[in-house]
Order: structure tokens, then sequence, then C-alpha cells
């Protein structure tokens, strides 16, 4: 009997559903992610033992080591009508494109009159650029401006928030609003001082002071 020779061939693995499935990660990614933001001053907070966080809702003043005031509120749709209300008190227009840059960033360290031209730098010309501080002298006061807008502006937030979870019947957990200040180790008292009175007027009498926490001694063995 003549003996049946079988066909012998290299087994072949079809990588074209696994090259789409990569190529549908990395759209995935490209369209969900959101560039980081870099952030235009850096402070070097003084260190201390306190282990409370800072709480997500919340207005935060920064104070650079030349004593120049930060404003920054973290939530994006706030930040944008916080930016509105300022721009109606202040005369000045924004387009749509800028306001929602202005949404998408961080900090902000200048005048009113010079955030138009901000909000248009490249995220590395802003990080370039000195950041005076915002004003906020008794005749120029836009920091307190700042902190009384986003507190509105924070407060509406919630509300729609609220109204939205209780015709859907969902249960709403509010964050309340907090303050907060971050102040380089190496600023002048003064204008840390400036800063809390800027609060004060406004009748805001409860704030964070934010620090680097320093690890205490480790606790005795019994």
């Amino acid at each position: 009997m003549a003996e049946v020779q079988s066909s012998k061939g290299s087994p072949t693995l079809d990588m074209t559903p696994m090259v789409d499935l990569a190529f549908l990660l990395v759209t995935f990614f490209m369209l969900t992610a959101t560039s980081r933001v870099t952030e235009p001053v850096i402070v070097d907070t003084p260190s201390s033992t306190a282990d409370k966080l800072l709480p997500k809702n919340v207005i935060l003043i920064s104070i650079d080591d030349k004593g120049h005031p930060f404003y920054n509120i973290n939530d994006s749709d706030v930040r944008k009508r916080t930016l509105q209300k300022m721009a109606q008190q202040y005369r000045i227009e924004f387009t749509a494109k800028e306001v929602e840059t202005f949404g998408g960033m961080t900090s902000i360290g200048v005048p009113m009159a010079s955030l138009k031209k901000y909000i248009n730098m490249e995220d590395a010309d802003r990080v370039k650029s000195k950041s005076p501080g915002i004003p906020h002298d008794s005749l120029h006061n836009e920091l307190g401006d700042w902190i009384q807008f986003g507190r509105i502006e924070a407060a509406k937030q919630a509300k729609s928030e609220k109204d939205k979870a209780e015709k859907l019947g969902r249960e709403f957990k509010y964050e309340p609003l907090r303050f907060a200040i971050k102040a380089d180790g190496e600023a002048n008292y003064i204008a840390v001082k400036e800063v809390i009175e800027v609060f004060t007027d406004l009748e805001i009498y409860s704030f964070n002071l934010i620090t680097d926490l320093e690890q205490g001694p480790a606790p005795a063995k019994e």
C-alpha cells in the first residue's frame, strides 16, 4: 500500500484582529485623555504634622515667595462661569474659545487687564512669564471679586446638581465649598495677612492653611 504523506506547512497566525484592537485602544485613550496643564507658580510650603487632606471642592489662593497671590477653583464649569462674571464686572469680552481654555487652566496670577493675553499664551510661555499676582488692595480688589464670584457660582452649581439628583430620585451628596491658602515658606507674613484680610472682608472666617506633611516620630513600641 502506498504511504500517504501529509503536506507539511508552517502554521500561520492572523494578526489583523490584534492590530485592530490596538488601534481602537490608542484611539480611545487619545479621545478621552486630557492634557496636564502646568502650574504657573511653584509654592514650597512649610512642613507640619497635620494630616488633614485638602478637600476637592475648594477655592485655593497660592502665594509665591515674592508674596504674589494666585487664584484657582478646581471645578471647570464653575471656573468658566466665574470668568464670565468677572468679564461683566470689568467690561472685558472673552471669546467662547478663551472661556473654554480658561476652564482647563490651573492657577492664575495676573490682573484682569492682562488676563486675555495670558489665556492666549502657549502653556510653556505661561510658565516662563512672570505673573505679578492678582491685585487685592482697597482700590483694586480683584482677588476679592474672584473669590466672591467663585463662591456664588459654586453655590449655583451645587443647587443645579441637587435638583438633577432629586428629579432622578437619587441621593445628593454635597461637599461644601472650602477655602484654602497655600503660602510659600519664604513668603512674607504681611502678604499672607493681606490675603486673610480679603477673606475676612468677605465674611469668610474658616479656611485651610496648606503645608507639607512632615512625618513625626514613630510611636514607642510596648
